[in-house]
């Protein structure tokens, strides 16, 4: 079984996916925002399609561990998708996840509108990293 990680912002969702073995994470898509409903459509599509266990949403933080507004506004977001799928939905610390992403692209020699449609989808395999090398099962919805 597979795990699912979504960058969750204001106007696209970053969407990555484990290897079965859960071991390795690599940057599946990019959706657009629409409303909350397309929104977990699309992501409930993914978890049946990918036969996924679980989802892992990155949740933001600043630098000195504090939560903020978008902390806040993803929290209730994964929370209602918590009640839309049928598998568990995880909250993890994604801090320096888009900094990271796109250091890895800058370094794949990405620029330029290219790297803007891949940013997304990179810090959402940074975040689902994390959470598999960690062997933690993070804070459930």
């Amino acid at each position: 079984m597979r795990v699912l990680a979504l960058d969750v912002g204001d106007r696209r969702i970053g969407v990555a996916i484990s290897d079965p073995s859960q071991v390795l994470a690599r940057g599946l898509k990019v959706i657009q925002r629409g409303s909350r409903q397309e929104d977990f459509a699309a992501v409930a599509r993914l978890v049946e399609e990918h036969e996924v266990e679980r989802v892992v949403v990155g949740y933001p933080r600043s630098l000195d561990g504090k939560t903020h507004a978008q902390a806040d506004k993803v929290e209730r977001y994964a929370a209602g998708l918590a009640k839309a799928l049928t598998v568990p939905v995880l909250l993890w610390d994604e801090r320096l996840s888009t900094v990271s992403a796109e250091r890895l692209l800058r370094e794949a020699g990405l620029r330029g509108q290219k790297k803007q449609e891949r940013v997304d989808a990179v810090a959402a395999a940074v975040i689902l990293q994390d959470y598999l090398d960690s062997g933690k099962e993070g804070n459930s919805l």
